[in-house]
């Protein structure tokens, strides 16, 4: 059973930065790819990046490329996601999920149908 925890959410300002992590069962990044969503009041979720089990390879959505990095951690089974010059329209729940047979790249994602397991979000916020 796959068991994933987001945390790291909170208010801040925009420009600002917040650094995320999502900590997944013993052994789930050996196996499986992890993606972030968001989801705005009144929105529809959204997939922001993801990063594959087997390569490392990552990819974002052009709205957040240059300004977010993920990156995982396998020893400590967690995946993080910073986010720099960070602007109101980020605002959102953000929630990691993992996929067994997904894949990253430059052009590649898995959509959120392929993700089989979910976390419970974490608020961010990003207002002056």
């Amino acid at each position: 059973q796959v068991q994933l925890v987001e945390s790291g959410g909170e208010l801040v300002q925009p420009g600002g930065s917040l650094k995320l992590s999502c900590a997944a069962s013993a052994q789930t990044l050996d196996y499986y790819t992890i993606g972030w969503f968001r989801q705005a009041p009144g929105k529809e979720r959204e997939e922001v990046s993801c990063i594959s089990s087997s390569d490392g390879n990552t990819w974002y959505t052009r709205s957040v490329k240059g300004r977010f990095t993920i990156s995982r951690d396998v020893a400590k089974s967690t995946v993080y996601l910073q986010m720099d010059s960070l602007k109101p329209e980020d605002t959102g729940v953000y929630y990691c999920a993992a996929s067994w047979a997904g894949y990253c790249a430059d052009y590649v994602y898995p959509p959120a149908s392929e993700f089989g397991y979910w976390g419970q979000g974490t608020q961010v916020t990003v207002s002056s």
